[in-house]
């Protein structure tokens, strides 16, 4: 029986000199293994990948990958650069770090103006450049959001290079046009949705797993969700914790990713809330919302019979709630 994961988007920790902070990364991935997560999804949005240098995104890739050494797999944002070519390239040394599959942001490959067809041709360029080098593909919000039809999908999926598909649509049509193709071809690709809004359907529906920014809040939750959106015992709690989800989804978007540095804080790992992709603090109001959410979060918790990961257990020294720092 095929087994459904979830993959984190990796946050990236900093230190007080706004450089990439190893080590807490390094209780991140423990947190994150304790919480059940079947693979890592580095150097992506949530990582900061735009405001973080083109050593900086090899390095942490290369930490990443030696630190989870082989217990799940990991994949990474490769399709940096100015040309098709720049690309291929720094597909090739992020690669080499280890990785399993190198993901290509789909608004990469065409201008906002471009057609369907350009982006093909992109794409098509892309895959002889990059050898046998396993590819995926993520509609990333940033530099804009380019949401690939069903048509198009299928059209790359006959290339036999894609090994991984993050959606970002939003929309339950666009996800099962998707996962029905993947039916039809009997394509192994693996199909993740990134709403949390849709986890329980995109389950139902197929889909691999989830891979949302809510796992760098509540982990377990998700675990949770994608362990038993099919279980047909338990559909009156997965029902219930869908409409959970939904609930807080937009709460936790503000002002994200200090948003989910503040949480985990608040859980006990040792990540300042300091960003590279915003220099702004949270406000009161967001962390009361933020406090609220971690409440219901241990609501969930207690109703699933979900034991939260005890952070303190796997952390490195703590830095208080309330400081600034």
């Amino acid at each position: 029986m095929s087994v459904n994961k979830f993959v984190p988007v990796m946050i990236t920790p900093f230190n007080l000199k706004a450089k990439v902070d190893l080590d807490a990364v390094s209780t991140l991935i423990d947190f994150y293994l304790a919480a059940g997560v079947k693979g890592f999804f580095a150097n992506c949005l949530s990582s900061e990948m735009y405001s973080i240098t083109e050593d900086e995104r090899l390095e942490l890739t290369q930490h990443v990958v030696k630190y989870v050494n082989g217990r799940v797999p990991v994949v990474a944002t490769s399709s940096f650069g100015l040309t098709i070519d720049d690309k291929a390239e720094f597909t090739k040394k992020i690669y080499d770090t280890g990785i399993d599959a190198g993901i290509l942001i789909t608004g990469h490959y065409a201008n906002i103006e471009d057609s369907d067809d350009v982006l093909l041709k992109n794409f098509e360029r892309m895959f002889k450049l990059t050898g046998n080098i396993p590819l995926g593909m993520y509609e990333c919000p940033a530099p804009y959001k380019r949401i690939i039809s069903a048509d198009v999908f299928k059209t790359l999926l006959s290339a036999n290079r894609l090994v991984y598909h993050k959606d970002t649509s939003i929309s339950l049509e666009s996800v099962k046009a998707k996962l029905d193709i993947l039916k039809e071809t009997n394509n192994s690709l693996e199909f993740y949705d990134a709403h949390s809004p849709n986890a329980m359907y995109s389950l139902q529906m197929g889909a691999k797993g989830m891979s949302s920014i809510s796992g760098n809040f509540y982990p377990e939750i998700l675990v949770w969700m994608v362990n038993n959106a099919t279980n047909p015992d338990k559909q009156e709690d997965v029902k219930w914790l869908q409409g959970e989800i939904s609930r807080v989804d937009p709460l936790i978007h503000i002002a994200y990713p200090m948003s989910a540095k503040y949480f985990l804080r608040k859980r006990g790992l040792p990540v300042r809330t300091i960003s590279r992709a915003t220099a702004l603090e949270l406000t009161p109001e967001q962390k009361k919302t933020l406090d609220d959410i971690h409440d219901s979060f241990k609501i969930w918790c207690e109703r699933l019979e979900i034991k939260p990961v005890d952070a303190e257990q796997l952390m490195l020294p703590k830095y208080p709630l309330d400081a600034a720092i």
